[in-house]
């Protein structure tokens, strides 16, 4: 008998990417979107899950009585219940590490689109200003270089520690704060939450969403970096309060912020981001920085790599 295998939401991997190798593995039943409703009855008969945020959760385990794997089609394992799948003998995989230089390259193009204000000098030119210019060039805004700044990271893991190694062929001095406290990396400098908002022109977060790191940049902690400081959240969104920042950049406590993730996403229409005065301030990209099309191919290779080892008996990236 064929395995059954059901992908839930496969719109949020992409259409152009590759199902050659999951299909070679089984009867494979895609669906671009799965409502919370229409998960039962599209899991009924699944011997294989694969979801990428579609919760699956006691009861739609319990609805799945031929379930034997759930696959999570991302790095973080928070939308499955593992404990309950432990408990009915189903095994669980993720991905880990697929979009780490996909999100190392949109941090640095976030912060040098901020830095460099790409778009002003993109517009001076096609909107005829710089035909009129008496002079070849135009210095009207000013930018900085990278080179000889202080670049802090909020989270030194994969991610973190490709940031740092980029940031360091720069020209920059990388300092870094562990938010578990249990990150000791000898190649950079451990310094305090607080010492590397006061001493950092370029912050970036890298790191995951837990109690500890839920709101742990605040407008008290805003306050402490320098107006000329430039802030990228490519982390969680829950970690940057999002009404304080939008306080921050009103009152120039910094210079700009780039965000590629937001508490709420798809993003609200009462968000207080969108209440910031100077647009030109604040960067917004729709959760893409993962999603390169290298990316995305590498995650569905890894998919299809952990179903392959599951069915011959083999442990891979398992979680439970």
């Amino acid at each position: 008998m064929s395995i059954k295998i059901v992908f839930l939401d496969a719109d949020t991997v992409g259409r152009d990417v590759s199902w050659d190798e999951i299909e070679r593995l089984g009867e494979l039943v895609i669906y671009p979107t799965t409502s919370s409703k229409e998960v039962f009855s599209r899991i009924n008969q699944a011997d294989i899950v694969i979801t990428n945020k579609v919760l699956i959760d006691k009861k739609a385990i319990n609805a799945a009585p031929n379930l034997r794997l759930i696959c999570i089609a991302a790095t973080g394992i928070n939308n499955v219940d593992l404990e309950y799948a432990r408990k009915k003998g189903i095994a669980v995989t993720n991905v880990p590490g697929y979009s780490t230089q996909s999100v190392v390259q949109m941090t640095f193009a976030m912060c040098l689109y901020l830095l460099v204000h790409l778009p002003y000098y993109d517009s001076y030119v096609k909107d005829g200003s710089y035909i009129q210019s008496p002079i070849f060039t135009h210095l009207d805004r000013p930018f900085l270089e990278l080179y000889g700044k202080t670049w802090g990271i909020i989270g030194l893991g994969a991610i973190g520690q490709g940031v740092a190694r980029v940031a360091k062929c720069f020209g920059c001095r990388v300092m870094y704060y562990s938010t578990t406290g249990k990150n000791f990396n000898p190649n950079y400098e451990r310094v305090t939450l607080d010492d590397l908002l006061r001493k950092s022109d370029i912050i970036s977060v890298h790191a995951p969403l837990t109690p500890h790191t839920y709101n742990l940049i605040t407008y008290e902690k805003l306050k402490l970096m320098s107006p000329h400081a430039i802030l990228l959240n490519l982390g969680r969104g829950g970690i940057v309060n999002e009404a304080d920042l939008a306080r921050a950049l009103n009152e120039g406590l910094i210079a700009a912020a780039g965000l590629d993730v937001l508490e709420h996403e798809p993003i609200k229409q009462d968000n207080p981001l969108f209440k910031v005065k100077d647009k030109s301030k604040l960067l917004i990209t729709p959760h893409i920085a993962w999603a390169s099309v290298e990316s995305r191919n590498r995650l569905m290779h890894e998919v299809a790599l952990n179903i392959k080892a599951f069915l011959e008996g083999k442990t891979r990236n398992r979680v439970v």
